[in-house]
């Protein structure tokens, strides 16, 4: 499997160096040169998988020679060895709906997926290799607690997470900043998740820094993470013994984890449409439903996971949609970069072709999370939520929602919508009582670098 960058169609890499490397130098994410489709017999002999021999045969597709494929069912049983819940994810119907439970991991979030593998992955990486890595990571909430939870106490390994300073919930934060172990490093941005994700991505484009430090990221940029969280699409669908195409409503803020649902129906996974539900933060919703990707101000939400105006994977789509043209992606970022990008007509129409859109204000949220509690005694969070109300309003099709999260970390929310009090399960209620590390800095890169910097220089020494 050969991988070329969104900004340079031309280069050819194997899947251990976009891995490891995360983000292309040219600014680019990582795609494949081709993406081959499942024959009937090949779709036929995944239907009755367990989950783990299923997540290995189709994560193989895409690891080429980084390892065989004893060793990554090896390392994929590990992964999922750490949830709850048996089948990794777990489907319950609500209503005239499916929802699919993501968040069995250990912290509580569909990021668990596929952050566990990433963690064994760099593992099994450094066990061929002295070098030592530098994950640097930015999170609007969950994706931070689960990349520390995957790579914490590993050798050769320092996590620097990056979260917007009093915008993420309590529970989230505490689940990163408790964390004792000595390769973990939090740091509160005084900004929103954008701000962040902008000071990263600056990082890697600085060839000099990013090398000096060995820089690696696993936000959902990374590859490696798009590919594991396509197999619950199709273990999903399996166990649905779905015999029509189905759609999938998916929470979403910076566009990966409905873009692995676009990467199952591009393999053959027979998906009606993608519904990307979206809070007030809905750049993603004018998008798709009128071709107006114009970043407005962040807003501060009950779901703080989805406060994003710059989702980063959208570009692997539109790498997608302009015939793989990245000439025409670099001309489309910059212009998203100076906030005056519109999608042409005919993109547009190519798009809603595998995609629809909906989007939920904080009211709805609320009424939605009432609504489901009231009626199925299910608590959902308000991420979930939105997915469910997305639904709602659109009203038609046969539709599976993604839950992503456990409403245990959005406690005020819950609270607000049902007067519940909705606890931590018992193995993570320690973090309530743990003194909490982390340093606040403000939106300054160069501030930012220096300290990276003298960190890794001190462990070296």
């Amino acid at each position: 499997m050969e991988y070329l960058s969104t900004r340079n169609d031309k280069i050819s890499e194997k899947f251990e160096h976009i891995f490891i490397k995360g983000l292309s130098d040219d600014g680019g994410l990582f795609l494949p040169k081709q993406i081959k489709k499942l024959s009937d017999k090949e779709f036929l002999n995944l239907r009755n998988l367990s989950y783990v021999d299923l997540a290995t045969e189709i994560i193989s597709r895409f690891t080429g020679d980084f390892c065989s494929n004893e060793k990554l069912h090896q390392i994929v049983k590990k992964s999922y060895s750490t949830f709850n819940e048996h089948n990794v994810v777990k489907i319950k119907k609500v209503e005239d709906l499916h929802v699919l439970e993501l968040f069995h991991g250990p912290t509580l979030a569909f990021k668990d997926v596929a952050m566990q593998l990433i963690g064994n992955f760099y593992e099994y990486y450094l066990s061929k290799n002295t070098k030592k890595i530098n994950i640097i990571v930015a999170t609007s909430g969950d994706t931070g607690a689960a990349a520390i939870d995957a790579v914490k106490g590993k050798k050769n390994i320092n996590i620097f997470v990056l979260h917007p300073n009093n915008r993420i919930s309590p529970v989230q934060r505490m689940l990163m900043t408790t964390n004792p172990s000595k390769n973990v490093f939090n740091i509160a941005v005084e900004g929103n998740f954008d701000d962040c994700q902008k000071l990263v991505k600056e990082m890697f484009s600085d060839n000099e820094f990013s090398k000096s430090i060995n820089m690696s990221g696993v936000n959902s940029i990374n590859w490696a993470r798009i590919v594991a969280q396509t197999v619950y699409y199709f273990f999903c669908y399996f166990k649905l013994d779905a015999q029509e195409k189905i759609s999938f409503s998916v929470p979403t803020g910076n566009f990966g984890d409905v873009y692995a649902g676009y990467l199952a129906k591009k393999m053959g996974l027979p998906i009606d449409k993608l519904l990307v539900a979206t809070n007030e933060n809905d750049i993603l919703h004018r998008a798709i439903s009128k071709g107006d990707y114009k970043a407005n101000k962040v807003q501060e939400t009950i779901s703080p996971s989805m406060d994003i105006q710059v989702a980063s994977n959208f570009e692997r789509l539109l790498f997608d949609i302009y015939n793989n043209d990245s000439k025409k992606v670099i001309e489309t970022m910059n212009d998203i970069k100076n906030n005056k990008f519109n999608l042409d007509q005919f993109s547009l129409k190519k798009i809603q072709k595998d995609f629809i859109s909906g989007s939920l204000n904080e009211k709805e949220i609320l009424e939605t999370i009432k609504h489901i509690y009231k009626n199925n005694k299910i608590v959902i969070d308000p991420h979930t939520a939105i997915g469910v109300g997305a639904v709602k309003k659109h009203n038609e099709g046969n539709y599976v929602v993604l839950a992503t999260a456990h409403p245990c970390k959005f406690p005020n929310a819950i609270l607000k919508a049902i007067d519940k009090k909705e606890e931590l399960p018992n193995h993570l209620k320690r973090i309530l009582n743990q003194k909490e590390e982390y340093e606040v800095f403000q939106n300054n890169i160069e501030n930012l670098k220096f300290y990276i910097k003298k960190i890794v220089n001190e462990i070296k020494d």
